[in-house]
């Protein structure tokens, strides 16, 4: 493909792609509100798990993008598909922040301290990780084997200064200690998640485009599903980095402003 086409669906990153902080990346507001415009059904799907489908929605609506909870899609979606899927009725120790234990407790999952009574180890993206929860977990999957579910396979996560550790480095400990590898690692690009987003979208796979910053993340679930892979130069992935990624991006814009430029094809 060398240039855009028009989808039935677009699933959008948000983080680097449709913005970066609290601001728009540019084009981003015009270009979602035209495809709207034109009939596309429109989502947007996230790994990081710091905030709610409600604060998402909130955030987008006050940067000028219209959106309702239910066109939220965040990795926690995913593991909750997974866990019920694979590991009902486990209790749950997780090293993650409070926003990820509230919705795990909604869906009517247990969650314990306790190392001795843990089946499964959640591991996100957390801000407040430290040597105790990383011990805990160590506890729970050495001395009594419990499995390692991951909410994302994303190193770090883009920020206008440069970025914060995602949770593949919180991961990275946890095996690194035990020895153990993750059993799942769901988010952006596992079938889980890329299931709930095609689901949620409501197009054919082949009618359908995923538009993000990250060639393994965003194009690699784009291409899982069926659809098309976009990559955007506006977040973690540079134009050098294509080449030796191993997933080749449908497309390659400097931004989602692009959908709409047929002559803005890189």
């Amino acid at each position: 493909m060398t240039e855009p086409r028009a989808y039935a669906g677009y699933v959008f990153d948000l983080d680097g792609t449709v913005y970066l902080d609290d601001e728009l990346l540019p084009g981003a507001g015009t270009t979602i509100q035209t495809l709207r415009e034109r009939g596309a059904a429109v989502v947007f799907a996230t790994n990081k798990p710091l905030e709610t489908a409600d604060q998402y929605a909130a955030k987008l609506s006050g940067l000028g993008i219209p959106t309702t909870p239910d066109q939220i899609i965040t990795a926690v979606d995913s593991v909750v598909r997974y866990l019920r899927a694979e590991h009902d009725g486990a209790r749950l120790l997780t090293i993650a922040e409070d926003v990820v234990d509230r919705r795990l407790r909604r869906e009517g999952f247990e969650i314990t301290a306790d190392p001795a009574a843990t089946d499964v180890v959640v591991v996100s993206f957390d801000r407040t990780f430290d040597y105790a929860k990383l011990n805990a977990a160590y506890r729970a999957v050495r001395h009594n084997g419990a499995a390692i579910v991951a909410t994302n396979p994303d190193p770090y996560c883009p920020t206008a200064d440069g970025g914060l550790p995602d949770c593949a480095a919180m991961l990275a400990a946890l095996e690194a200690c035990t020895g153990r590898r993750a059993k799942a690692v769901l988010g952006k690009p596992s079938r889980w998640m890329a299931e709930t987003c095609l689901h949620r979208l409501g197009v054919a796979a082949s009618e359908a485009a995923v538009v993000g910053d990250r060639i393994l993340t965003d194009v690699a679930m784009g291409k899982q599903l069926g659809a098309a892979g976009i990559l955007v130069l506006s977040g973690a992935t540079r134009a050098a980095d294509v080449a030796g990624s191993g997933v080749v991006p449908d497309l390659v814009l400097d931004g989602i402003a692009g959908l709409l430029a047929g002559d803005d094809d890189r």
